[in-house]
C-alpha cells in the first residue's frame, strides 16, 4: 500500500513538473483547481454511494451470491460473476461499492475480477441508453461476441495470479 502511494506521488510530482515547464505557474493552478472541483465532486458521492451499497447488502442474498460466486465455485462463479456484471446498473459510484460488499460477504477475488470486467464491458444499461440507438444493433452484436470472453479471460487469469500476489 505504501508502495502504490510513494510511486502515484511519484508520477504525479514528475506530471506537475512537466506542467510547470510547458505552462508554468498558471498551468499548476488550472490543474489544480481542476482537481479540487473533482474532490468536491468525490466527497459528496463517494459517501453516499457506500452508505447506499451497505443498505444494499442488508437487502441483497448476498450470502445466497456468494454461495454462487464464492473463491471455490471456479470457472462457473467466474461466468456467473461477468453476467451479473453486465447487469449492474450505473456508473463506478454504484458499481464499485456493490462489488466491494459481494466480496466483503465472502465472494472470491476472481470472481469480482470478472464481475468488474463484465460491468466495464458488457454494461447493459449502456448498451440500452447510448450504445444500440448511436452505432446500431449489428455493431453491438459484433462488439459483444468480439469481447464476450474478456470477463472469463480476466477471472481466469485472477486466479492462476492470485497465489503470486501477496
Amino acid at each position: 500500500m505504501i508502495a502504490a502511494a510513494i510511486t502515484i506521488w511519484s508520477i504525479v510530482a514528475t506530471l506537475a513538473l512537466v506542467v510547470f515547464r510547458r505552462q508554468g505557474r498558471s498551468g499548476l493552478a488550472a490543474a489544480g483547481t481542476a482537481a479540487i472541483d473533482q474532490g468536491r465532486a468525490l466527497m459528496i458521492r463517494l459517501p453516499l454511494a457506500l452508505l447506499a451499497a451497505s443498505f444494499l447488502m442488508q437487502v441483497l442474498p448476498v450470502d445466497a451470491l456468494v454461495g454462487v460466486i464464492g473463491p471455490q465455485s471456479g470457472l462457473a462463479g467466474i461466468a456467473v460473476a461477468a453476467l451479473i456484471g453486465g447487469i449492474l446498473p450505473g456508473g463506478p459510484m454504484t458499481s464499485f461499492p456493490i462489488a466491494l460488499v459481494i466480496l466483503q460477504g465472502g465472494a472470491g477475488l476472481p470472481q469480482i475480477v470478472a464481475l468488474i470486467t463484465g460491468w466495464s464491458v458488457f454494461a447493459l444499461h449502456r448498451v440500452l441508453a447510448y450504445e444500440a440507438p448511436i452505432m446500431g444493433w449489428r455493431f453491438v452484436a459484433l462488439r459483444l461476441a468480439a469481447s464476450l470472453v474478456l470477463p472469463l479471460a480476466a477471472g481466469l487469469m485472477a486466479q492462476a495470479l492470485l497465489p503470486l500476489v501477496p
